[in-house]
């Protein structure tokens, strides 16, 4: 009985992802790109839930491994022929290498993986507001490597020549695989003693929890699904270091508070909910028509509009739209 309730758990997130994307093959191919977007986005604040959501520490700096992997994945995906007129300063070992898509999607994960054990050795020590303060140092760090170390990357150029393979059905298939990983993580003996830390620290120190441990795991399993979520976003857009930078990072955060960051429900409605609001509004800010209306909101209403509703939530129901809570489909 209680793996068919751990089921249902699981159960709830992939088939709101499975719906999503039924329901991107029913519209245009234009329109077919928010839905495809969309599920990237799923996987990326998937990813977040895994390390803020059970751990109760906000993270400002996944988004770095975001751009890791997207790093990863577009230098090595891009014809060897190619790379001298694109990224001519590129390193030698990199320069003369091309991997395919799925080899550059699990090289972006291993990557990922391994930059967020790297930062997590030092910062998983802090708490609150230090280690806030802390991840965004990281983000900015990554930020201004990408942006100006042309021999991992195009520098301040965007990034071109990646085959664009994500479509809505390797970002539907990326998403389900980080759902499930993530759901795995939060059933095993290791989520459940971070969630302990998260509720009481000293209790769960006292039966001999080490918190530094837990959040070691919980950072580099997340920081590794993040990377994989970074190359499934270089071969959905052309990317450059901006976007995978500030607007990114309060984007997602923002999908993972409104959703409710404590559960895997809440972290998939939360994605698809504000990710439909943010693309409706992106449409309305170049200008559209509506039941015989012509719509045309000034530049930045989207994120305006963002901002005031993760700032309601906060207000009216700290806990997100699901209340934290997890679903299930079949309750007895």
């Amino acid at each position: 009985m209680k793996r068919f309730a751990d089921l249902q758990v699981l159960a709830g997130p992939a088939v709101l992802v499975v719906v999503a994307a039924l329901l991107g093959t029913t519209v245009s191919v234009s329109t077919q790109g928010y839905f495809t977007d969309a599920l990237v986005k799923v996987a990326i604040v998937v990813a977040l839930y895994v390390f803020v959501g059970n751990s109760g520490v906000l993270s400002f700096g996944h988004i770095s491994f975001v751009a890791v992997g997207a790093w990863t994945a577009g230098v090595l995906s891009v014809p060897a022929s190619e790379k001298p007129a694109i990224m001519p300063n590129l390193a030698h070992f990199l320069r003369d290498r091309t991997t395919g898509n799925l080899s550059s999607l699990a090289l972006a994960a291993l990557v990922g993986g391994v930059c967020a054990l790297i930062v997590a050795l030092p910062l998983m020590r802090l708490s609150g507001l230090a280690a806030g303060i802390a991840t965004f140092a990281v983000l900015e760090i990554t930020h201004n490597l990408l942006r100006y170390e042309e021999k991992i990357g195009p520098g301040l150029n965007t990034f071109s020549s990646v085959p664009e393979t994500t479509g809505l059905r390797q970002a539907a298939l990326g998403a389900l695989f980080v759902v499930v990983v993530a759901f795995a993580y939060s059933r095993s003996r290791f989520g459940r003693l971070l969630r302990a830390t998260r509720e009481d620290d000293a209790a769960a120190r006292a039966v001999g929890a080490s918190v530094y441990r837990q959040r070691l795991i919980a950072f580099t399993i997340s920081g590794a699904l993040c990377g994989l979520a970074g190359g499934l976003y270089v071969h959905l857009l052309p990317l450059n270091t901006e976007t995978v930078y500030l607007d990114l990072t309060f984007i997602t955060l923002a999908m993972l508070v409104v959703g409710g960051a404590t559960s895997l429900w809440g972290a998939v409605v939360g994605a698809l909910a504000v990710s439909a609001i943010d693309s409706g509004l992106a449409v309305a800010e170049n200008g559209t028509s509506f039941l015989g209306w012509h719509i045309d909101l000034p530049a930045g209403t989207r994120v305006i509009v963002v901002g005031a509703l993760m700032a309601t939530v906060l207000i009216l129901r700290p806990s997100g739209l699901t209340g934290g809570r997890e679903v299930k489909l079949w309750p007895r």
